[in-house]
Formats: C-alpha cells, structure tokens, sequence
C-alpha cells in the first residue's frame, strides 16, 4: 500500500538511476517470524536495488548498514527530510 508520498518518492529514485526496491512479501514473512538478531540474506533480496522506500525495508536500515550495502535514502521526517548516500 501507497501513502504519504512513497509512489512519487519511489518513481523519483527509479528515474534517478536509483532502483528502488520495495516489497516481497514471502522473504518479510520469513523475517518477521524469526527471532530477533538472526541473520537474513539481505545481499539476495537487495541484490538489483540501490535505493528503498517504505515498509519494510526502512524498519532494518540499521541492518543494511551494517552488512554495508551501497544504497541510496531519504528518510522523510516529521518536519525535515534528510538526504544521505551510503
């Protein structure tokens, strides 16, 4: 589901040369019911993105981080919105 500007915000990223990922639904599946601090292969699921948007993949970009993937973001806040290249 679409809200608060993420189609708009994903189409930009796309056209920018950033391939945006944003859901797949059976791989989240798996993640939500493991035990928290198990590892997942995130180099398979980003694997064509450089860029994400929305749920889920902004609720572990802590976890992107880490394993050091190359992406882009924007993280819209509540009065601001940051721009970062990772």
């Amino acid at each position: 589901m679409w809200t608060h500007g993420q189609r708009s915000t994903f189409a930009a990223l796309n056209r920018l040369g950033f391939p945006c990922y944003h859901s797949h639904l059976d791989f989240w599946r798996k993640v939500a019911n493991s035990k928290p601090g198990t590892p997942q292969d995130w180099d398979r699921v980003f694997a064509n993105y450089t860029a994400t948007v929305d749920n889920p993949g902004c609720c572990v970009w802590r976890e992107l981080l880490a394993i050091g993937l190359s992406f882009a973001g924007v993280v819209a806040v509540l009065g601001g919105l940051w721009w970062w290249l990772g």
